[in-house]
């Protein structure tokens, strides 16, 4: 059987005084999970915004699929599921760096 699902995911920035705030809202339909990001500008750089946003939007998503992530392993754990271990160390990089 095929399922077929659209999530939407929605990212919200807002920049004030070199500072950029990001909220991510995932709507499953049925559940919204956010995240939230934000970046902050350093006084002596060049004022480019889109960096901002940028790193803003990506902290805010990368923190939604953390939520989303901890919600699909709590519910797994209900289900008596085991779960994948949990790392140390970053998630992203050089698989040798992350030990």
């Amino acid at each position: 059987m095929t399922r077929h699902l659209e999530w939407k995911v929605g990212v919200d920035l807002v920049e004030e005084g070199g500072r950029t705030t990001a909220e991510a809202r995932l709507d499953t339909g049925t559940s919204t999970v956010t995240g939230h990001g934000t970046a902050h500008r350093n006084p002596a750089d060049a004022d480019i915004p889109a960096i901002g946003d940028e790193l803003a939007a990506g902290r805010a998503m990368k923190d939604l699929a953390g939520r989303l992530m901890r919600a699909a392993d709590r519910e797994m754990e209900a289900a008596g599921a085991d779960t994948v271990p949990r790392r140390t160390g970053p998630g992203y990089g050089w698989p040798e760096a992350v030990d």
